[in-house]
């Protein structure tokens, strides 16, 4: 393999239909789901494809979209699809798994229809959960819980 090459293989997709979400897998890697039940949540990493671009790509800073942050901020500060490698990543909430079929079917993710999916992995709190966290102050009245994110007001926190 050489150094400078990475490969990355999509594993499925985000399907978006008339009953909500799901993350459908192609055939080749549905063995690879034995045993997921029982992860209540799973850390889904994306590829942002209608990012994929030279200008996207090239994006290290930005006029920011949150209303209480700095003018101009970082990409690695934000969630932005635009970066060096458009690789998202959404942590998801489990509702069904069909292994027969390679279907995820997930609460909401936030990907559009036909997003490529390059991994999935579960999320665990001993190893995803950290205590004392702290972030910047233009972002520290934002949810501390995921959970709560579905009540928040983002409108008062974005510049759209």
């Amino acid at each position: 393999m050489n150094e400078n090459i990475i490969e990355i293989h999509p594993i499925g997709e985000v399907i978006i239909d008339k009953n909500g979400y799901l993350l459908k897998i192609k055939s080749e890697y549905i063995s690879g789901l034995t045993e997921i039940e029982g992860f209540s949540y799973l850390q889904v990493f994306w590829w942002c494809h209608y990012n994929d671009n030279q200008s996207a790509r090239s994006t290290l800073n930005c006029k920011t979209p949150y209303k209480a942050a700095p003018d101009n901020i970082g990409v690695f500060a934000t969630r932005s699809p635009h970066r060096p490698n458009p690789i998202a990543l959404t942590a998801v909430k489990v509702l069904v798994v069909d292994h027969e079929n390679g279907i995820i079917r997930v609460a909401y993710i936030d990907a559009e229809n036909g997003t490529p999916i390059i991994d999935i992995k579960p999320y665990h709190p001993s190893c995803d959960r950290i205590r004392n966290v702290s972030v910047p102050d233009w972002c520290s009245s934002w949810p501390q819980w995921y959970e709560d994110s579905a009540t928040f007001d983002w409108g008062s926190v974005f510049r759209f």
